[in-house]
């Protein structure tokens, strides 16, 4: 693949032929089971993509590249080997021929927030590489190419609630209930290599993983199995940012929420309601405590 220059545009350019969602990841669990040999953690978690998310746009034609818009753009410009190019090359190493074209990413998620938002960027690249390529969804090419991206970008590729297993090569599609949901980022950095490294896992220590229901038929029923199923990362991330408990607590305040829990490595906050509408009366009150936090209202499942 050329070498691809990313560059930030001062608005969106909507001439584009193809688009895709980049949903934001959830972790609603997430049980460390163990580190494996090859350096990465065994990780057993209940996934879920929220209605909110980033946008990818694509011209098949364009010379090879990315633009940056949105309102994130400006956290992205430092990084010269964005995930979505990182994903285009992947494939192109895999399919001979590959058409690569340009890409235009409307960033709206928090930038290493816990929610995947460069996963799925990258899984929304793959997508519209496959449409303009002739690739069939199932081509395993785009499996491999997604997993030697990241280990997020394969569950973010099927866009589908799974459980998720391994260190995210294992994925078991699950039917799970729509939820209201609030999304609450503090705008504070949270280094996933420093969480894993304050949980104190030993190298080859391994845990149990967790009992996995394969379908959740109501809210009652996935919400008395989250209550036993926490997210592991939860407590070192806590420990090495103390504020993240406030994030917790404005949540936990909040009328009619059914739980609350950090995703992923942090330090992106979620909280479950019943629907839409509990969801966005939520999402008010918290920015009206802390109109300085990142607070998006939208659906689960």
């Amino acid at each position: 693949m050329p070498t691809a220059a990313i560059a930030r545009l001062p608005s969106s350019p909507f001439r584009h032929r193809l688009s895709e969602r980049a949903p934001a990841k959830i972790n609603l669990s997430l049980a460390v089971l163990g580190r494996r040999a090859d350096g990465y953690h065994e990780l057993s978690s209940l996934v879920a993509f929220a209605g909110a998310g980033d946008r990818l746009t694509y011209e098949p034609e364009g010379a090879p590249g990315l633009d940056l818009v949105g309102p994130g753009a400006t956290t992205l410009a430092v990084e010269p080997d964005n995930l979505v190019l990182k994903a285009a090359r992947e494939l192109a190493t895999r399919v001979t021929g590959l058409r690569i074209g340009r890409f235009a990413l409307d960033k709206r998620l928090p930038v290493a927030s816990g929610i995947g938002g460069g996963s799925a960027d990258a899984a929304a690249a793959l997508r519209l590489l496959a449409r303009a390529n002739g690739l069939t969804p199932d081509d395993p090419r785009l499996y491999a190419a997604a997993l030697a991206t990241g280990s997020d970008v394969p569950v973010c590729l099927s866009g589908r609630s799974s459980w998720m297993g391994g260190r995210g090569e294992t994925l078991s599609p699950v039917a799970l209930p729509r939820f209201g949901l609030v999304l609450v980022n503090p705008r504070l950095p949270v280094a996933t290599a420093a969480v894993f490294r304050a949980l104190g896992l030993a190298p080859g220590e391994m845990r149990q993983p967790p009992q996995q229901p394969q379908d959740f038929s109501t809210r009652a029923e996935a919400l008395a199995f989250l209550a036993d199923a926490p997210n592991d990362l939860e407590p070192p991330a806590r420990a090495l940012e103390p504020s993240l408990g406030e994030v917790a607590e404005v949540l936990a305040g909040t009328p009619e929420v059914r739980l609350v829990r950090m995703s992923g490595s942090g330090a992106t906050f979620f909280g479950l309601y019943d629907d839409c509408r509990a969801a966005a009366r939520a999402a008010k009150a918290v920015i009206a405590a802390r109109p300085d936090w990142w607070v998006k209202s939208t659906v689960l499942g």
